[in-house]
């Protein structure tokens, strides 16, 4: 007998086996019946319950995957029956799923969720069989978990599989460790890959802040080819605010030996070592180390301070040589190094755009003095625009809100002549601030020209941003000015002399200027209160802050990176998420 070849590779068509069945009858043989008739008591048992007899006991198993594709097995019998067509022969048009042809069962289950594959695997053995074809499991893990790599063919521009491999399994070190490792790779398939990696840890890709007290920080998870990993994010070197971020791997997750999924710290530096991921509460997970002597340098704790110095900072303790700094980041070393053993981690998510926000939300790096550069976020709430920190300082702490801009008062610069002079940007902040305090003093006093800046929140992109512009132009500002209307694109810009900026390479135009506040403490976030300062859009990447009372400008930046399974799945998540954040660190 001709056995025909399915693409997906699951067996011989039914066709063939029912010709074989038919050969063989004069013989007694019901060897290739087995499938057949698994099938056919199937059909006719959810045939039954649909005709209002007793329930299906596969049916309560599985899903609503399970029971339509029963249903369809047992529907196709029925009208099989009643059109008159024998079940040796079939129908002359598919009536049923079994009726397709396999490539085109593999096309349709690879499009459900892998969740629901194994509930579908009980409905019959052929739905089992198909099952088991890569393409379904490949399209898994690449459409819910983005995994682009082919697990046996793994190319890159100029760079080997193996080369490639060797670089992400084992940094440093490269032994027959890692040639067996190789070998396990290569006998791999994706229903593993999905069933004991992207799947059991799919809870702790996404944004996370770590608990490291005040100062804070940003870790983002991702699926990267066969791993998954947990990078942290760190600023550029101060004060090159407009440098990408640079990364660190702080640990990974890949396939092991027997298919099973280890976990490896990669703090220190001496390579990869055991270590464990903990998912306990909803939107938190922890981190430890099992090998922690791998984090210790031989040259001991001067030596990793030095290194650490030059990774965080890019510079020796020589080259600072202000005391006040120098105190400030032995202090941040001393207590960051206390957590190299466990980590815990909070979900972050970052803000969902609307059509009234003035520019896109998101991440920014800012410039903090004496802190050096830090991680903010973005976000619009009504007519308000909030910077929220992710890595803070002993001041003013990770999590806590430090820059709250009224989208309802926008500030018009006077001359680039007067822009100069400290006092006067002074006497224009400090009116639209005394005009805040009479007005939560007395309520039903409307802000003047508030109204017309109504549509910087109300309308959304470019029109409410001209919107405000007409608003500066009717709202009086006190101080001379050098047009009467507002400017229709960027106008000239520069710091008042007296006013410190950690980077002094600035935009020199900006399209407009708002009233903010921004926080302020004592040391041990001591004391905080909110400071008048000024709020300034550069651009769709750039805006800066001029804190009055300080005297000090901080230049802000875009984060530019690719950040999946970061945005929050609504405003009221958001909301609540910033609340929390600033509960963790208050």
């Amino acid at each position: 007998m001709a056995v025909c070849a399915r693409l997906c590779g699951v067996g011989q068509s039914r066709r063939c086996r029912r010709r074989q069945r038919h050969n063989q009858q004069d013989q007694g043989s019901d060897s290739d019946m087995d499938e057949e008739e698994g099938v056919r008591i199937v059909g006719k048992t959810q045939a039954v319950t649909r005709g209002g007899g007793p329930e299906n006991p596969s049916a309560a198993a599985g899903p609503s995957v399970a029971h339509e594709a029963t249903a369809e097995c047992g529907r196709a019998n029925v009208n099989r029956l009643s059109n008159g067509h024998s079940a040796s022969t079939g129908p002359p048009n598919p009536q049923s799923l079994l009726d397709l042809p396999p490539e085109l069962l593999v096309e349709i289950f690879s499009s459900l969720l892998g969740t629901e594959l194994p509930n579908l695997a009980l409905v019959c053995k052929t739905f089992r069989q198909i099952l088991n074809t890569e393409t379904i499991w490949r399209r898994r893990c690449t459409e819910e978990f983005g995994m682009r790599e082919d697990l046996r063919k793994i190319e890159v521009v100029g760079v080997s599989s193996r080369e490639l491999y060797a670089k992400c399994v084992n940094l440093l070190v490269k032994s027959g460790r890692f040639m067996k490792l190789l070998q396990d790779y290569e006998h791999m398939d994706y229903r593993d890959v999905y069933r004991r990696l992207l799947h059991p840890y799919r809870h702790i890709l996404g944004l996370w802040q770590p608990d490291i007290g005040p100062y804070g920080g940003l870790l983002n998870v991702v699926v990267d080819g066969l791993f998954i990993l947990g990078w942290m994010y760190l600023p550029p070197h101060d004060p090159r605010v407009e440098d990408p971020m640079r990364r660190r791997p702080l640990f990974r997750i890949h396939m092991w030996e027997s298919n099973k999924a280890a976990v490896e710290c990669m703090y220190g530096h001496k390579g990869p070592h055991k270590g464990d991921v903990q998912t306990g509460k909803k939107d938190e997970f922890s981190t430890k180390c099992n090998q922690t002597d791998h984090h210790r340098m031989p040259g001991g704790r001067q030596e990793e301070f030095r290194t650490w110095l030059e990774e965080e900072w890019g510079r020796t303790l020589e080259d600072i040589f202000h005391e006040h700094m120098q105190e400030l980041i032995l202090m941040k070393f001393i207590y960051t190094s206390q957590y190299d053993n466990c980590l815990t981690y909070r979900r972050i998510y970052l803000p969902p755009r609307l059509p009234s926000d003035l520019l896109q939300p998101g991440l920014f790096k800012g410039t903090y003095g004496s802190h050096g550069l830090e991680i903010i976020m973005l976000s619009f709430h009504g007519p308000h625009a909030r910077a929220t920190k992710l890595t803070g300082d002993p001041n003013v702490p990770a999590g806590q809100l430090t820059l709250d801009v009224d989208l309802n008062r926008p500030v018009r610069l006077p001359d680039l002549e007067h822009q100069r002079s400290v006092e006067e940007l002074s006497r224009l902040v400090l009116g639209v601030h005394e005009k805040v305090r009479q007005e939560v003093q007395s309520p039903d006093v409307a802000p003047q020209g508030a109204a017309a800046a109504e549509g910087a929140v109300a309308g959304g992109g470019a029109e409410g941003l001209e919107l405000a512009m007409e608003a500066q132009s009717e709202s009086p500002q006190p101080g001379p000015s050098s047009s009467s209307s507002a400017p229709s694109e960027a106008q000239p810009f520069v710091l008042p002399l007296g006013v410190m900026a950690r980077n002094e390479v600035y935009p020199r135009t900006c399209k407009i200027c708002f009233y903010g506040t921004g926080l302020i403490a004592g040391h041990g976030f001591t004391s905080p209160e909110r400071t008048p300062g000024l709020f300034v859009l550069f651009d769709e990447d750039r805006f800066g802050f001029i804190w009055l009372e300080l005297k000090s400008f901080s230049l802000y930046s875009r984060l530019t990176d690719q950040l999946a399974h970061a945005y929050a799945p609504n405003m009221e998540r958001f909301e609540a998420m910033l609340h929390n954040m600033q509960s963790w660190t208050s």
